[in-house]
Protein backbone atom coordinates (compact mmCIF):
# COMPACT_ATOMS: atom_id res chain seq x y z
CA UNK A 1 0.00 0.00 0.00
CA UNK A 2 1.53 3.50 -0.90
CA UNK A 3 0.94 6.34 1.77
CA UNK A 4 0.97 8.83 -1.73
CA UNK A 5 -1.37 6.84 -4.01
CA UNK A 6 -4.38 7.55 -0.78
CA UNK A 7 -2.80 10.84 0.27
CA UNK A 8 -3.47 12.39 -3.13
CA UNK A 9 -6.88 10.68 -3.17
CA UNK A 10 -7.89 12.08 0.37
CA UNK A 11 -6.40 15.62 -1.11
CA UNK A 12 -8.52 15.17 -4.25
CA UNK A 13 -11.87 14.74 -2.15
CA UNK A 14 -11.01 17.64 -0.05
CA UNK A 15 -10.32 20.02 -2.88
CA UNK A 16 -14.37 19.01 -3.58
CA UNK A 17 -15.20 19.54 -0.31
CA UNK A 18 -17.05 23.31 -0.47
CA UNK A 19 -20.58 23.82 -1.25
CA UNK A 20 -19.35 26.72 -3.80
CA UNK A 21 -16.94 24.86 -5.76
CA UNK A 22 -19.78 22.09 -6.17
CA UNK A 23 -21.91 24.37 -6.89
CA UNK A 24 -19.30 26.37 -9.39
CA UNK A 25 -18.57 22.70 -10.81
CA UNK A 26 -22.10 21.48 -11.44
CA UNK A 27 -22.83 25.25 -13.59
CA UNK A 28 -19.71 24.49 -15.87
CA UNK A 29 -21.16 21.42 -16.50
CA UNK A 30 -23.69 23.58 -19.09
CA UNK A 31 -20.44 24.72 -20.98
CA UNK A 32 -17.75 27.61 -20.29
CA UNK A 33 -19.26 30.31 -18.44
CA UNK A 34 -17.92 33.85 -17.55
CA UNK A 35 -17.12 34.57 -13.85
CA UNK A 36 -19.66 37.41 -13.99
CA UNK A 37 -22.38 34.47 -14.99
CA UNK A 38 -21.29 32.58 -11.94
CA UNK A 39 -21.38 35.56 -9.45
CA UNK A 40 -24.74 36.52 -10.44
CA UNK A 41 -25.99 32.94 -9.86
CA UNK A 42 -23.94 31.94 -6.91
CA UNK A 43 -24.58 35.42 -4.85
CA UNK A 44 -21.25 35.08 -3.18
CA UNK A 45 -18.86 37.96 -2.52
CA UNK A 46 -16.07 37.66 -5.38
CA UNK A 47 -13.39 37.46 -3.23
CA UNK A 48 -15.10 34.43 -2.45
CA UNK A 49 -15.66 33.16 -5.50
CA UNK A 50 -12.05 33.83 -6.51
CA UNK A 51 -10.48 31.83 -3.47
CA UNK A 52 -12.45 29.17 -5.01
CA UNK A 53 -11.83 29.22 -8.46
CA UNK A 54 -8.53 29.28 -7.55
CA UNK A 55 -8.36 25.87 -5.52
CA UNK A 56 -10.40 24.34 -8.64
CA UNK A 57 -7.83 26.06 -10.98
CA UNK A 58 -4.83 24.63 -8.65
CA UNK A 59 -6.08 21.04 -9.07
CA UNK A 60 -6.22 21.36 -12.45
CA UNK A 61 -10.06 20.17 -12.61
CA UNK A 62 -11.40 23.96 -14.27
CA UNK A 63 -9.18 26.00 -16.50
CA UNK A 64 -9.52 29.09 -17.15
CA UNK A 65 -9.31 31.50 -20.41
CA UNK A 66 -9.31 35.32 -21.15
CA UNK A 67 -11.66 36.44 -23.33
CA UNK A 68 -10.88 40.39 -23.55
CA UNK A 69 -11.43 41.66 -20.38
CA UNK A 70 -14.02 38.45 -19.70
CA UNK A 71 -12.49 35.16 -17.87
CA UNK A 72 -14.04 32.42 -18.72
CA UNK A 73 -13.90 28.91 -16.76
CA UNK A 74 -14.48 25.50 -17.89
CA UNK A 75 -14.23 21.83 -16.79
CA UNK A 76 -11.02 20.54 -17.71
CA UNK A 77 -12.49 17.29 -18.81
CA UNK A 78 -15.80 15.20 -18.67
CA UNK A 79 -15.12 12.84 -15.77
CA UNK A 80 -16.18 15.44 -13.69
CA UNK A 81 -19.47 14.88 -14.43
CA UNK A 82 -19.60 11.50 -14.54
CA UNK A 83 -18.35 12.36 -10.93
CA UNK A 84 -21.03 14.45 -9.64
CA UNK A 85 -23.76 11.88 -11.39
CA UNK A 86 -22.14 9.24 -9.08
CA UNK A 87 -21.99 11.63 -6.12
CA UNK A 88 -26.23 12.56 -7.00
CA UNK A 89 -26.98 8.42 -7.28
CA UNK A 90 -25.48 7.79 -4.01
CA UNK A 91 -26.75 10.87 -2.18
CA UNK A 92 -30.56 9.97 -3.76
CA UNK A 93 -29.97 6.67 -1.70
CA UNK A 94 -28.47 7.43 1.07
CA UNK A 95 -31.41 10.23 1.74
CA UNK A 96 -34.28 7.51 0.49
CA UNK A 97 -32.92 5.46 3.47
CA UNK A 98 -33.13 7.87 5.67
CA UNK A 99 -36.68 9.16 4.62
CA UNK A 100 -37.72 5.54 4.81
CA UNK A 101 -36.61 5.31 8.15
CA UNK A 102 -38.15 8.24 9.30
CA UNK A 103 -41.61 7.19 7.98
CA UNK A 104 -41.30 3.81 9.53
CA UNK A 105 -40.37 5.87 13.08
CA UNK A 106 -43.34 8.25 12.61
CA UNK A 107 -45.32 5.22 11.55
CA UNK A 108 -44.12 3.35 14.95
CA UNK A 109 -45.70 6.68 16.97
CA UNK A 110 -44.47 6.55 20.56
Amino acid sequence: MTVGLYQAKADFFRMLGHPVRIRVLEMLQAGPTPVRCLLAELGVEPSSLSQQLAVLRRSGIVTATREGSTVVYALAGGDVTDLLRAARRILTGLLAERDALLAELRAAGD
